[in-house]
């Protein structure tokens, strides 16, 4: 809270971030902010791509010209009523203003998202966070999340991966 002529008014953290579609400039800013986390690291490269050939259905949530979210999703070509949320991140400095449930709003609400209706993302057991931000974007829109097994731990070549299960959220609009 900050004083203004003597009362207490709330600050407006999201002031001064714009949600924008990303261009293939973008790719490298959303790289370094995966690389500065504990996100699932990709190469720039996929980065990049997502922002040429899937720019309708990514965002960028930017403080001035800094990168400080995005998600990149995509329209699956055998379910055109679903828009797969592949990875969505929050720069450190920015957690806990709503960063990311802005940016699922704004990404369902493109024009090119407007037969969707239904948001899938896989998560891991122990990403609680994603699982709140999940089941909280289903109550915001006053609707089902589904959670259902998708690709067991077994298919990954690591011993450190976890399973992915999938949420469901819908029906949207």
């Amino acid at each position: 809270m900050k004083k203004q002529n003597g009362t207490a008014t709330l600050n407006k953290p999201l002031d001064t971030v714009t949600f924008e579609t990303p261009t293939v400039e973008d790719g490298t800013e959303m790289w370094k902010l995966v690389n500065n986390s504990t996100l699932d690291q990709n190469s720039v490269y996929k980065y990049i791509l997502m922002c040429e050939f899937f720019a309708d259905t990514c965002v960028v949530a930017k403080e001035g010209d800094k990168v400080v979210g995005f998600v990149t999703a995509f329209i699956p070509p055998e379910k055109q009523d679903v828009v797969f949320v592949w990875q969505i991140g929050v720069d450190s400095s920015q957690r806990g203003k709503g960063i990311a449930s802005k940016i699922l709003n704004e990404l369902i609400n493109r024009d090119a998202c407007r037969d969707v209706r239904f948001l899938e993302a896989t998560v891991t057991p122990s990403n609680k966070a994603s699982q709140s931000l999940f089941k909280g974007l289903a109550r915001h829109h006053d609707t089902d999340c589904q959670v259902y097994d998708f690709f067991s731990e077994d298919l990954f070549p690591s011993d450190e991966h976890e399973e992915e299960r999938c949420f469901r959220i819908g029906p949207l609009k």
